[in-house]
């Protein structure tokens, strides 16, 4: 089947256990709304700013990484682009610092640069959708030329994600089976049985990798990326749940934090359960402003898209073929689709499609969940081994049984696919510890943006976030899809202005849909 690649595009299968915190109280945000004029300082000065004020932009002083020419092969990878941007990548060497080992060990991080402007702005995306290199390239060819004149983009492959030491650790057989699972059967037995098989194959091939490959570890991977990039203060995107790797950081590494944007970022508050719950509500969310444009340009699905969609999951749980879709990768498929709002009538018309019998276009979402593409590893290993080393949860088979069945009535299509999810994890070795609760103290501010119909980071836990971080500053889209940088040229220019200019917005400035 054919990659289809879209902005941002995710995997969100695991998004509702992935990177989450006990549930604590809400402190007080200090949010500040003034903008500043900016200014150079010469790298390696850590002279913190004002408080309230961004710091300035520092060009790169005895960068160590050396780039070559990856143009052709980046463009083989994007085969929709026409961009006469070129791309050059390279790669760089991190500790590994397996919690049973500190110090000891190294991985490869694989990392991408496009355009020519002087200043670097990391990107991080979700550990669950396309790798970090080719999301920046993807990215750079969507923002505005401006914003490129200033910075050059910076993509980085998370461990054991796409050319970073890949991690593919997960038995075909089990691979299938929990990409396939019916996301309504609340008998749960093989699913259990595939996570366990899942588990014990990666804890035997990756050994002391394989506690490693969590988002603590990759916020440090951050911080030798802005070292060997020249730059005393790291600027950086977050997309989704990469978000949360720049929390990390600018909690550990305040006084190397420059100008950070979270692009839709995991709730922090909520526990696992109640977290995948807020998920599959998001999603079901997102589906009914999928369907409501669906409607307003009276597409492919007719009247009733919701319906004419839980009517194709019902037809392949009734005809199941050889081959064929079946009702739980179709569901995984309809989840990622809708990540990207550009591509919304495309996916109308590969559900139309598959109600007639031809699933191909819309399996073709799902492909990389338990395929290798592009040399890529299947996305549903990276999921499950940073997923589960980021919570310390496990829950029990009959309690997660029963969530199924009442979140099934709550959220018809997603419901049940977001609880059976929390069981990925039950066999899987529990962390030492648990993942902080982001502060934000003694970070600059940090521009938060929120996307109403959001069906992998729902706008809820994205704007709790802002409220969590002490110089959190929140812009609010009240459109869909995953994350509003370069889908909404309003938030697109908010955050221009954030990281060119560096004018902090109005916290709580909306942005129409």
């Amino acid at each position: 089947m054919p990659r289809h690649f879209q902005s941002g595009r995710t995997l969100a299968v695991l998004v509702p256990v992935v990177l989450l915190a006990a549930a604590c109280a809400v402190g007080p945000s200090v949010r500040p709304v003034i903008a500043v004029n900016d200014g150079n300082q010469p790298a390696g000065s850590s002279i913190p700013a004002p408080a309230g004020q961004l710091p300035p932009l520092d060009k790169p002083q005895n960068a160590s990484i050396s780039w070559s020419d990856c143009t052709t092969t980046t463009k083989a990878r994007m085969p929709e682009t026409t961009t006469a941007l070129s791309f050059q990548c390279a790669r760089i060497t991190t500790p590994l610092d397996a919690p049973d080992q500190p110090g000891v060990g190294d991985v490869s991080v694989a990392v991408l640069k496009a355009g020519e402007g002087p200043i670097p702005l990391v990107l991080v995306n979700d550990v669950t959708g396309e790798p970090g290199t080719l999301y920046a390239a993807d990215l750079a060819t969507k923002l505005p030329p401006a914003l490129l004149k200033t910075f050059s983009l910076i993509g980085m492959d998370r461990r054991g994600t796409g050319a970073s030491d890949p991690a593919q650790c997960i038995p075909g057989a089990a691979r299938a089976q929990i990409a396939n699972y019916d996301p309504d059967s609340t008998e749960l037995d093989d699913l259990l049985a595939a996570a366990r098989r899942a588990s014990q194959e990666c804890v035997l091939e990756l050994d002391d990798r394989l506690q490693a490959l969590d988002s603590w570890r990759t916020a440090a991977d951050l911080d030798q990326l802005r070292g060997a990039l020249g730059v005393d203060r790291l600027n950086a995107v977050g997309h989704g749940e990469g978000s949360r790797v720049l929390t990390i950081y600018a909690d550990r590494y305040a006084k190397h934090t420059g100008r950070l944007v979270l692009d839709g970022s995991p709730d922090p508050i909520l526990d696992a359960p109640g977290a995948a719950q807020a998920g599959a509500m998001g999603a079901e969310a997102a589906f009914g402003a999928f369907a409501d444009a669906c409607k307003a340009r009276s597409c492919s699905l007719g009247p009733d898209p919701k319906q004419a969609t839980l009517a194709l999951l019902d037809q392949l749980r009734q005809h199941p073929k050889t081959g064929a879709l079946s009702a739980g990768e179709a569901l995984h498929a309809i989840l990622i689709g809708l990540a990207d709002r550009a591509g919304w009538p495309a996916l109308a018309d590969a559900i139309t499609a598959a109600r007639a019998g031809n699933v191909d276009a819309l399996g073709a979402y799902a492909v990389p969940l338990s395929t290798v593409v592009d040399g890529d590893p299947p996305l549903l290993d990276t999921q499950l081994i940073t997923g589960c080393n980021d919570i310390q949860m496990r829950l029990p088979p009959e309690q997660i049984s029963g969530m199924v069945s009442d979140w099934s009535k709550k959220a018809p299509l997603f419901g049940g696919l977001f609880a059976q999810q929390l069981l990925l994890c039950s066999s899987w070795p529990v962390p030492a510890q648990q993942l902080p609760t982001p502060s934000g103290h003694g970070a600059p501010p940090i521009l938060v943006l929120s996307t109403a119909d959001d069906p992998v980071t729902p706008e809820a836990g994205t704007q709790r976030t802002a409220r969590q971080l002490a110089s959190g500053v929140l812009v609010s889209w009240e459109g869909g899809g995953h994350g509003a940088l370069a889908q909404s040229p309003c938030a697109t220019a908010a955050v221009q202005h954030f990281l060119v200019d560096a004018q902090v917005p109005t916290d709580g400035t909306a942005c129409p849909p």
